[in-house]
């Protein structure tokens, strides 16, 4: 069984928690996160709700509460009614806008010698030839190409395909 945490709020705190959730602006999470504090407070001026009441009266999963308890106990107030910070950092934007334009021009050009027309796995490895990227699947062509509403089997691309001539 998960490790049960009491909140002990000092007189401080609670009138920090009670001013919070009486002003008219703040944040609904920490709203939340104020008022399930201020319940969960298990000193003797303190309602000591239990974890399920809690939750059950501020619409929050008791999960939410037991993490919220654990924060405040282990870090501290503030800690506790802001946002968990992330451990990794998000992605960065490996393709931006200008390889979109490139991308995008390569497949209006000329097709390579002894190719009909441009594939999305013909132009991913002349991207990462002419070294606009490391490297870069077909499917972040393809992408890029639907995102742009190229299609490189109509005549739309800004090259038409050569017409064979008839013969009389």
């Amino acid at each position: 069984m998960s490790p049960r945490y009491r909140v002990t709020l000092s007189e401080q705190e609670r009138k920090e928690l009670e001013t919070l959730t009486k002003r008219g602006k703040t944040h609904a999470r920490r709203f939340i996160h104020a008022r399930a504090l201020l319940l969960s407070d298990a000193e003797p001026a303190g309602p000591s709700w239990s974890v399920a009441d809690t939750a059950e009266a501020l619409g929050v999963s008791s999960r939410t509460i037991e993490h919220l308890k654990k924060r405040f106990v282990e870090e501290g107030l503030d800690s506790a009614l802001e946002r968990k910070q992330r451990d990794k950092p998000p992605r960065e934007v490996t393709f931006d806008g200008a390889f979109e334009a490139r991308l995008i021009a390569i497949a209006c050009s000329d097709v390579p010698e002894g190719h009909r027309r441009w594939t999305v796995r013909l132009l991913a490895d002349k991207v990462v030839e002419l070294n606009f990227a490391e490297s870069v699947s077909h499917m972040t062509v393809q992408r890029v190409l639907k995102k742009t509403n190229l299609s490189l089997t109509s005549a739309n691309t800004g090259k038409s395909l050569q017409k064979e001539a008839r013969h009389l």
